[in-house]
C-alpha cells in the first residue's frame, strides 16, 4: 500500500511514578505485570501531554506547526466529554487554522485508528501529517483498572521518508461489558468476568492479526490493559515473548489506553526495530492490526520518571483527598477576554513596536519604550528565557482558582522570565510547573492547565528548568 511514512516520533510520559507494590500493600493485590506506572501531575491531562509529544515529534522531524497539513488526535479520556480539542491542540502547536483535523475517541484502539487514518489521507506534497495519541485512564480507587492505569502521549510525523505501513486489517465481534465508561463518569469500569475478558481480547486480536502478513518481525505492539494479557494473546498467536517486550511500555508506564500501542511502536522504532506488528484493541470488541516496515525514523522520547510517589501522595495528585475550589474571591476572567490572549498563552506571541522595535508582552496599549500608540507586529518569542525574579506561593497564599491545584501538588513557584526575540528581551510572569529555578537560571515554556472556571479548563504556558528535559 502507498501513503506517507512515519518520518519522526515524539513521546512523553509524566515524571511521577508509583510502584505496583504500593497497590499490593494497600489492597492486597497489585496491577498484573506492572512494576510501576506514570501519574499525571495536577495540571496535566490528555491535552497537555499531547502538546508535549507533538512538539517533540515536530522537533525530531525538523518541522514546525505551519508545515502540518493534517492533524489527528486520539484519546479515550479527553478533558471535555464534548469539545473539538483539535482546535486548542492546533493553536498550541502553531498549526494553521485552515488545516483539516480529525478527532478519535470512545475506545482504546482510537490511537491506532488515528494513525492508520492519517496514512490513508496522505501524502501532502511538501507538507506533513501529525497524528497524536494521548491518554490517562482512571478507575475507582479499589479497582484493578485504576491500579493499572497510567498516562502518556505519542505523536507521529507522517512524511516522505521513514517506516511504511505495509499492511493493515480490522476485526470486530461483540463482547459487551469487558471494559466501559458510563456516560458522565470519569472512571473506567467492567463486569470483571476474567475468562470472558480474556476470550474477548484474544479472539478479537487474533481475528485482526490473521488478516495481515506478519512475516519476520522485530517487535509486537499489542494493546496492554495490564502487563499479562498481551503475552496471553501472543502465545495464542505463536509470537515470542521477547517480541512483545520489545514493543510495550506497560511494565513501566501502566495502561496508557489509546496511546498504548502507539507508545509501544515509538519504543520499538527508537530501538531500531525495522519491522513491527501493532494491534490496537478496543473493549467491546474490535481490533485494528498493522505492520510497519522501514528504517530511518527520527525519535525524541521522554518516557522516564524521576519522582516516586507513595500511595497517599498518588491519591492526593488524583484529587481523591482534596475538595473543590472555594466559592468566591477569585479573579474572574471571562472566556471572551481569555480568548483574546490565547496567542500569548499558547504560543508566546509578543508584539514588536513599529516605531522603535521594542517588544511588548502582551502586545497592547502604548509602547513602554517610546510611547507609540501605533500597531505592534506579531512575533513569536523563544520558548526559553532567563529567570529575573522568583517567589513561592505557600498553602493558603494562592488565589481561590488555584486552590485545588495547590491542594493536589503543593506549593508552587511564580517567576518573572525574560524571553528573547531577535536579540531583544521582554519580561513575562509565569508559574513554575515543577522544580525550583533561581534568578539567572534558564527555563523553558510548556503548556499546562492553569485553572478551571465555569466548567471550562484554561490552558497556558508555565515554565520548567531547561536542564530538566522531561
Amino acid at each position: 500500500m502507498s501513503g506517507p511514512r512515519i518520518t519522526a516520533v515524539g513521546a512523553y510520559a509524566p515524571r511521577f511514578r508509583i510502584a505496583g507494590s504500593e497497590f499490593a500493600q494497600e489492597w492486597s493485590r497489585g496491577p498484573a505485570g506492572i512494576t510501576e506506572k506514570s501519574v499525571p501531575d495536577a495540571d496535566e491531562d490528555a491535552l497537555t501531554m499531547a502538546v508535549e509529544a507533538g512538539k517533540r515529534a515536530l522537533a525530531a522531524a525538523g518541522c514546525a506547526g505551519a508545515d502540518v497539513a493534517h492533524l489527528g488526535f486520539a484519546s479515550s479520556t479527553p478533558p471535555a466529554e464534548e469539545e473539538d480539542l483539535t482546535a486548542r491542540l492546533g493553536s498550541m502547536l502553531g498549526v494553521e487554522e485552515s488545516t483539516p483535523r480529525q478527532q478519535f475517541g470512545g475506545s482504546t484502539r482510537a490511537g491506532v485508528q488515528a494513525l492508520l487514518s492519517g496514512v490513508e489521507i496522505g501524502p501532502w506534497n511538501d507538507s506533513v501529517g501529525l497524528v497524536i495519541a494521548s491518554d490517562c485512564p482512571r478507575g475507582h480507587p479499589s479497582d484493578a483498572h485504576e491500579h493499572a492505569a497510567g498516562a502518556g502521549a505519542v505523536a507521529f510525523v507522517l512524511g516522505e521518508k521513514g517506516a511504511e505501513v505495509v499492511s493493515q486489517a480490522e476485526f470486530t465481534t461483540p463482547y459487551p461489558g469487558t471494559r466501559f465508561r458510563e456516560r458522565g463518569s470519569e472512571y473506567v469500569d467492567g463486569l470483571g468476568v476474567t475468562g470472558y475478558d480474556r476470550e474477548a481480547y484474544t479472539e478479537t486480536v487474533r481475528g485482526a492479526v490473521e488478516q495481515v502478513y506478519v512475516g519476520d518481525i522485530d517487535a509486537a505492539c499489542l494493546q496492554a490493559p495490564d502487563g499479562k494479557l498481551p503475552y496471553r494473546a501472543a502465545k495464542a498467536l505463536d509470537i515470542d515473548t521477547e517480541l512483545v517486550q520489545a514493543g510495550t511500555t506497560v511494565h513501566d508506564l501502566g495502561d496508557t489506553g489509546a496511546a498504548s500501542v502507539p507508545l509501544g511502536l515509538a519504543k520499538a522504532l527508537d530501538a531500531g526495530c525495522e519491522r513491527v506488528l501493532g494491534v490496537g484493541y478496543g473493549a467491546g470488541g474490535g481490533a485494528s492490526a498493522f505492520v510497519v516496515d522501514g528504517e530511518g525514523v527520527k525519535t525524541n522520547l521522554a518516557l522516564s520518571g524521576d519522582a516516586e510517589l507513595t500511595y497517599a501522595e498518588h491519591l492526593r495528585r488524583r484529587g481523591d483527598l482534596t475538595g473543590d475550589s472555594p466559592a468566591g474571591g477569585g479573579a474572574y476572567v471571562s472566556m471572551p477576554a481569555w480568548h483574546q490572549s490565547l496567542p500569548q498563552r499558547h504560543r508566546l506571541v509578543a508584539g514588536e513596536c513599529a516605531e522603535c522595535g521594542a517588544l511588548a508582552f502582551p502586545p497592547e496599549g502604548a509602547c513602554d519604550k517610546c510611547g507609540n500608540l501605533g500597531t505592534f507586529e506579531d512575533v513569536q518569542l523563544s520558548g526559553t528565557g532567563t529567570v529575573e525574579a522568583v517567589t513561592r506561593i505557600g498553602q493558603g497564599g494562592a488565589p481561590p482558582e488555584f486552590a485545588v491545584q495547590q491542594a493536589q501538588s503543593g506549593d508552587f513557584g511564580i517567576t518573572i522570565v525574560a524571553f528573547e526575540y531577535g536579540g531583544k528581551t521582554v519580561s513575562a510572569p509565569a508559574q513554575v510547573a515543577f522544580g525550583n529555578p533561581s534568578v539567572g537560571d534558564e527555563v523553558t515554556a510548556i503548556i499546562r492547565r492553569i485553572y478551571t472556571q465555569e466548567g471550562v479548563t484554561r490552558y497556558g504556558f508555565k515554565v520548567r528548568s531547561t536542564d530538566d528535559n522531561h
